[in-house]
């Protein structure tokens, strides 16, 4: 297994949280604003064509948001149907 760049795994990571926002069935918004940070934050993460970064302050108010360990949301290698970027 190759060895992801960055800028894969600031994708793989947005893929994440739009996979757990999904899941829990939240809007942009709700995730938002559960987690206290703006739209644009949560939107600019999970675009996968701006490969934005997040502090650890903000991928724990996240995380915690989405009800996951932070963790799961930096689990670059696995596998899921809406996020098949990885594990080549």
């Amino acid at each position: 297994m190759r060895k992801l760049k960055y800028k894969e795994k600031l994708i793989a990571f947005g893929l994440n949280i739009a996979y757990y926002r999904k899941y829990r069935m939240m809007t942009q918004a709700d995730l938002a604003e559960k987690a206290g940070v703006s739209v644009s934050t949560i939107q600019k993460l999970e675009n996968p064509n701006q490969y934005t970064g997040a502090s650890l302050e903000v991928i724990c108010k996240i995380a915690e948001a989405l009800g996951v360990n932070e963790s799961e949301l930096l689990d670059f290698k696995k596998l899921r149907s809406d996020s098949v970027l990885l594990d080549k």
